[in-house]
């Protein structure tokens, strides 16, 4: 119970600090971003209601009437009832509105293609783990040079040879604009479109990530098979499969499962250099806009989220990994 205690305080502190300093990035920075943000707004002419300009003014800490804490306690009162804004990029779009529509394709593409590169990662790092010395070994360097590749020049050697080239898979977007100009449905073409569109992304962040998780499998296992309950088990006579994968493999990957909490965390931050290659509507392509345009409410909102996401995604995976091995509980 200590453990647990300690785990939710110390997220709890956490979350504190995250959003006070999201609260003062905007105040700090020089310049009024408060008069850059209505001037913005105010470009061709638009009417603001007083309502907006109150809302900016308390968003971004332009109210001089006001103490610094008044300012801290008036935006604790809008993030706790969601209101995180408008854009000036696109005015009067809420900001809370932009993330929502961005994030459910970042979340499907980015969290797919992680899931997947951990779980090729995984297998493949414990196979060649287990084969040590063999030819198989050699994954080992081709994964880990397709991993120090830039993602940006990957993304567009894909492009060039499967799009420009071949001629076969799409290459910008989330879906075919032009046979559903009214956005997304809930059809099965549609999700077919869906599918093609992310083939060549999901491609590009899965062959930059899945040499990393290899190789640290590989070492776990490596080490891992040299332990006294490995031997053991290797004396008793059982088999090789159940040796590798119920003895070796289970125990080696748990370190891996930390590293994948805190990449499952910033899937929501999307793979910002491939979602711009693509021009894939996700949250890295907005964080993108947002600070181009200097769009602070949106930039603010942006990091808000991204910062909730990592934060619960680890404490998750903390929690279970202290579950899964007991001296996480003994030692936290």
């Amino acid at each position: 119970m200590k453990f647990w205690i300690r785990r939710i305080v110390f997220y709890l502190v956490t979350l504190w600090a995250a959003i006070s300093l999201n609260f003062l990035l905007p105040r700090i920075l020089p310049g009024d971003p408060v008069a850059i943000m209505l001037g913005k707004l105010r470009r061709g002419g638009r009417q603001l209601s007083q309502e907006t300009v109150d809302a900016v003014t308390a968003l971004l800490g332009g109210d001089k009437g006001s103490s610094l804490w008044e300012q801290y306690l008036a935006y604790w009162g809008r993030m706790l009832h969601g209101d995180l804004g408008v854009s000036s990029t696109r005015y009067p779009t809420p900001v809370g509105e932009l993330i929502g529509q961005a994030l459910p394709w970042t979340v499907t593409l980015v969290g797919a293609a992680t899931i997947i590169s951990f779980v090729l990662g995984i297998i493949g790092g414990a196979w060649v783990g287990w084969f040590r010395g063999t030819w198989v070994d050699q994954f080992v360097p081709v994964t880990t040079f397709l991993q120090s590749v830039p993602y940006f020049w990957l993304a567009l050697v894909l492009v060039a040879v499967f799009s420009v080239q071949l001629g076969m898979l799409p290459i910008i977007g989330a879906y075919d604009v032009f046979e559903y100009p009214s956005g997304p449905e809930w059809s099965l073409p549609f999700f077919g479109s869906v599918f093609v569109h992310a083939l060549l992304p999901a491609a590009t962040i899965v062959i930059s990530s899945v040499g990393g998780w290899l190789l640290g499998m590989r070492n776990m296992m490596v080490q891992t098979m040299a332990e006294d309950y490995v031997l053991t088990a290797e004396a008793k006579g059982l088999r090789p499969s159940r040796i590798r994968s119920a003895y070796a493999a289970r125990n080696a990957s748990i370190p891996s499962l930390a590293g994948f909490g805190i990449a499952l965390g910033f899937v929501v931050a999307g793979s910002i250099v491939t979602e711009q290659v693509f021009s894939y509507p996700g949250i890295g392509k907005l964080m993108i806009q947002a600070v181009q345009g200097l769009d602070y409410a949106l930039m603010q909102g942006v990091f808000l989220v991204i910062t909730l996401t990592v934060l619960a995604a680890n404490f998750l995976i903390d929690l279970l990994y202290g579950f899964i091995d007991p001296r996480v509980r003994r030692n936290g």
